[in-house]
């Protein structure tokens, strides 16, 4: 079993609505259908039941997809602003952001969630989408990532990660990429 997980594609952005509830765009559509080639065949598909994150991954419509809302992106009270980069690197650096959902509850739902994935995919790859954020604050919990504001920041709208959680290396299959849990003499 491998586990990929994908960022959602470029969603709608609609600063009179909550992003939550944001559908792709039209680019964001046309992205997700070239991703979705990259995705092995008969994977088990689940998703945070945030449209942008279920619409990437839905080859054949929204059932083909199992929702989980613990793969949603990190709760919080955010200022629609141009300065939004900073506070979320900052948050998936390490800060404690009053308003925002603490990175261990985040990392714990998350951790949840793909377990679950894995129990009901029955040995088949795992496909899990979910959003730059919460993936983030996962993997540096799981693996630890040595820089999760860089690793957070070269996300793509959308992405493909393999995660190989044995080898604490976190991959992008159409690069080779790969970003290794640091040795213990690194700190």
């Amino acid at each position: 079993m491998t586990l990929y997980l994908v960022r959602h594609a470029m969603p709608q952005v609609d600063p009179a609505t909550d992003p939550a509830t944001w559908p792709l765009a039209a680019a964001g559509r046309a992205a997700a259908r070239l991703l979705r080639r990259r995705l092995p065949p008969g994977a088990f598909l689940v998703a945070s039941d945030e449209p942008k994150a279920w619409q990437t991954v839905a080859p054949a419509g929204e059932r083909s997809v199992l929702r989980d809302a613990r793969l949603r992106e990190v709760r919080r009270t955010e200022e629609f602003t141009d300065d939004f980069a900073r506070l979320r690197r900052s948050y998936v650096s390490g800060a404690a952001i009053t308003g925002w959902e603490p990175r261990l509850e985040v990392a714990r739902r998350f951790a949840a969630a793909i377990d679950a994935a894995t129990g009901l995919a029955g040995g088949r790859d795992v496909v899990a989408a979910s959003h730059g954020m919460a993936m983030t604050v996962w993997l540096a919990e799981t693996l630890p990532l040595t820089d999760p504001g860089s690793f957070w920041e070269g996300l793509r709208l959308p992405d493909v990660l393999v995660v190989d959680l044995q080898a604490g290396t976190v991959t992008r299959p159409d690069d080779g990429q790969s970003r290794r849990r640091p040795s213990s003499s690194a700190g």
